[in-house]
């Protein structure tokens, strides 16, 4: 596997100055050989303006953020990454490489989870190259292997979480956001360490279960949540009626046998857990009739 090594060009700012007071000066040698009809002048000439044109390709700028990669004949020679106008060999391949960070977005990919069920799930990963030869030499496309290895991951990840826990304790896709971005950035880390990238970051950008099967999820998730606020009033109203028995036989305001406080607990019940406004009954005789 090849590692990135840093090349060092020679200064282009002088190198330039060179080439074109060598290309001037040829020119004057050919002008200067037509008009005293020296043969010798004029080949000379032509001969140091064809070298300094031939010079020419070996400069090269690189820019901020950016990188060059120069091979020579096939082989690897180094990376240039000091920003500035430098000269190489004029064989030399230089081929761009941006150091820049970028971001990506996923398409929105149909998975099915943990529990077989289809969702739509969409991840935004925000990467840079950090080796460049990694980058070139490893893989055929880093772009591309970007987001085809970006989109796998997350495939990868979706399946192996349920959409939601339901009280199991697992890492649930909607409900763990943490856990799940930092799965996928230690899965892109892995992946992606062959292409000299670095991730700097990933995140969720879209969850949501698949058309087909939202209506009935939906109302699933409607009935767990009646489910859930039930028992909270009905622990509520267990600790109140409780409260309301004790009360009454601390301050002796009234003894009820065990059928009586049966009623009452249920008549309090009836109250408290109803979804609607109880109808009071007003009790125009006895104590208990």
């Amino acid at each position: 596997m090849l590692r990135e090594v840093e090349a060092r060009p020679v200064a282009g700012i002088p190198v330039a100055l060179l080439i074109f007071l060598g290309f001037l000066g040829g020119i004057a040698l050919v002008v200067t050989g037509a008009r005293t009809s020296e043969p010798l002048f004029i080949l000379g000439g032509l001969a140091t303006a064809v070298i300094m044109l031939f010079c020419l390709p070996g400069l090269f700028t690189v820019a901020p953020n950016e990188a060059k990669v120069l091979t020579l004949f096939g082989t690897y020679k180094g990376t240039a990454k000091a920003a500035g106008l430098w000269f190489a060999n004029p064989f030399m391949t230089k081929k761009s490489v941006s150091l820049r960070v970028r971001n990506f977005e996923t398409n929105k990919l149909k998975v099915n989870d943990l529990r077989s069920n289809p969702v739509d799930i969409g991840a935004i990963v925000v990467w840079r190259v950090i080796d460049t030869a990694e980058a070139v030499f490893e893989v055929n496309d880093y772009v591309q292997y970007v987001s085809m290895q970006s989109e796998s991951a997350l495939r990868t990840l979706a399946s192996a979480h349920p959409y939601d826990a339901h009280g199991t304790g697992d890492i649930a896709l909607s409900t763990h956001q943490t856990e799940v971005n930092k799965g996928l950035l230690d899965a892109l880390h892995e992946r992606f360490a062959k292409a000299g990238v670095e991730v700097i970051e990933a995140r969720i950008s879209h969850l949501a279960y698949a058309q087909e099967i939202a209506a009935a999820m939906l109302q699933r998730q409607q009935a767990s949540a009646i489910v859930a606020a039930r028992q909270t009033i009905v622990e509520g109203a267990v600790g109140m009626v409780e409260q309301a028995l004790e009360a009454l036989s601390a301050k002796n305001i009234v003894t009820l046998d065990d059928e009586r406080k049966a009623a009452m607990v249920s008549n309090l019940l009836v109250v408290l857990c109803s979804d609607r406004a109880a109808q009071p009954v007003v009790n125009t005789g006895t104590l208990y009739s």
